[in-house]
């Protein structure tokens, strides 16, 4: 599919709603692998607070394809090459 650090990290979050931690703060994020993996979504919503991360993944075109939902996407790299999964 494609070889983007972005991409491997997205692959080790577990489909499904859990808990991380990003920058000392609490999220909880909801995965979602959609057609067969060639969409993934992600929404993140801060415990306590009022930031929110959302966007579609497509990973079939070209080397993937970010699509943020109203926010860039240096926010949401960031955000997934740094989260934490809370065990």
């Amino acid at each position: 599919m494609n070889d983007t650090k972005f991409y491997k990290v997205l692959n080790t979050i577990p489909n499904k709603i859990i808990y991380i931690k990003f920058k000392g703060k609490k999220y909880l994020l909801n995965k979602q692998e959609l057609l067969q993996g060639k969409v993934i979504k992600i929404y993140a919503k801060e415990l306590g607070g009022n930031d929110i991360v959302s966007a579609n993944f497509y990973t079939t075109i070209k080397n993937g394809l970010l699509k943020p939902c109203e926010m860039s996407e240096k926010k949401v790299i960031d955000f997934i090459l740094n989260l934490d999964i809370m065990r």
